[in-house]
């Protein structure tokens, strides 16, 4: 029900919902969408559900799992987790009160760490008083260029003890991005087939905004045909800085550590 992730900045995955339909540039060369295809073929039982092929595709209609609900409260050992790697949390067609129950499963189990990333800030600043939010919630939006910058504004209204910001797949300069009330920062190229370059400049400039602002900074890829494909070097060295976590803990940073 869970599974470890090949995504260096977290541990596990956790997907009580699956499926998404495209809503902005970000979007065009969804992984999680040429996933769903790949395990719907492959007779993945979550997988059988057709999304609109205007916005969606194959195995990738919203989904919910009741049986996936519960996980978390079976693993033992502390984990970092991404919640809804294959899906959007505040996505329309999830109803508020699953996503209430997925809130209360994260407070009931306080040893873990969830990360949460929605590209729906506007739904997510409109429920958000309506949801409790445990310290152990990091709340994060995606902002791939300057007209998804608007989605910031959106996420500082929420009250995560951490709110960060993903940056990738990093498809124009964030220059005039404001990181006031953000802990973390996540850049990255985009990768796959058609694949679309990161200008290097780009990710420079979001690495000294977070210096100057002491937030802390993550740089995932330089993407390409493959994950892998371009290193994760930049200027010559890896960028691993993750906010603080366990209870209690400010949201100054540290370096992830395997």
């Amino acid at each position: 029900m869970a599974g470890r992730s090949r995504i260096e900045w977290t541990e596990v995955t956790w997907n009580p919902t699956t499926g998404c339909d495209r809503v902005s540039a970000g979007c065009d060369n969804c992984y999680a969408l040429t996933l769903a295809n790949r395990l719907k073929a492959m007779g993945a039982a979550k997988y059988q559900r057709d999304g609109d092929p205007r916005t969606s595709g194959p195995g990738f209609r919203v989904t919910l799992h009741e049986d996936t609900l519960s996980a978390p409260q079976r693993w033992r050992e502390p984990r970092l987790v991404f919640v809804n790697s294959m899906s959007d949390l505040f996505h329309a067609r999830v109803p508020f009160d699953f996503v209430r129950r997925v809130f209360d499963v994260m407070a009931a189990t306080p040893q873990h760490t969830y990360q949460v990333l929605t590209k729906r800030a506007t739904r997510l600043a409109r429920v958000a008083h309506r949801l409790s939010w445990p310290e152990n919630v990091w709340m994060g939006v995606s902002v791939e260029n300057e007209e998804a910058m608007t989605r910031v504004a959106a996420l500082r209204r929420v009250p995560a003890a951490v709110r960060f910001i993903s940056a990738e797949p990093l498809l124009g300069s964030l220059s005039g991005l404001d990181l006031t009330d953000v802990h973390w920062l996540i850049a990255g190229g985009e990768s796959g087939p058609g694949a679309r370059p990161v200008n290097p400049d780009w990710v420079r400039q979001l690495r000294d905004q977070c210096l100057r602002a002491d937030v802390a900074f993550f740089f995932k890829q330089w993407g390409g045909r493959t994950p892998k494909a371009g290193g994760r070097l930049l200027d010559g060295r890896t960028w691993d800085q993750m906010p603080s976590r366990g209870p209690g803990a400010m949201p100054s940073y540290r370096t992830m550590t395997a």
